[in-house]
């Protein structure tokens, strides 16, 4: 379940992800780890295992630069424990981030966090209107200005929706 807090802020519920995520990923360090498994199957296990603990209920999530950090060293962590180091050089070394992004070819949680928002506000335009969802949300979700609050200084506010 997702909680947004008093100040309207889900920094907390999105910690308690990443660290649920790295109990899982521990769980199943030695499949990660091992090099009997490939790595077209860790990456399968990532993306059906890892991967939704962590992003559970990202469609609400407001995607500050601490918290896009702090999703991507977890993802990167993983990342770099399946795809493991390089030899180069006659010495190892890990892998860059830019070489770790053209291995998953751009299909990091932030990037899928992005097109559940976009999948989310599509659901929400084909809702019939009687829908309270449809109620509380602006006309046009991709205009940030219609979320905004004057009496928040321009954060942006997050009602309680409840299933109707």
């Amino acid at each position: 379940m997702s909680t947004v807090s008093t100040d309207n802020s889900i920094e907390e519920d999105i910690k308690e992800r990443s660290v649920l995520g790295n109990k899982v990923f521990f769980a199943n360090r030695k499949i990660f780890q091992s090099k009997l498994i490939s790595k077209t199957a860790k990456m399968k296990l990532y993306f059906s295992v890892t991967g939704p603990v962590v992003t559970y209920a990202c469609e609400i999530w407001t995607l500050k630069e601490t918290i896009t950090n702090r999703l991507m060293v977890l993802e990167r962590k993983i990342f770099r424990k399946i795809f493991g180091p390089t030899y180069e050089y006659g010495s190892w070394r890990i892998k860059t981030n830019q070489e770790l992004d053209k291995l998953i070819k751009h299909k990091n949680i932030i990037n899928f966090t992005r097109v559940q928002r976009l999948g989310w506000c599509g659901h929400i335009e084909r809702m019939q209107e009687t829908k309270m969802v449809k109620e509380y949300t602006p006309r046009n979700p991709l205009q940030r200005d219609q979320w905004e609050d004057q009496r928040y200084a321009g954060r942006i506010v997050l009602k309680r929706i409840y299933r109707g």
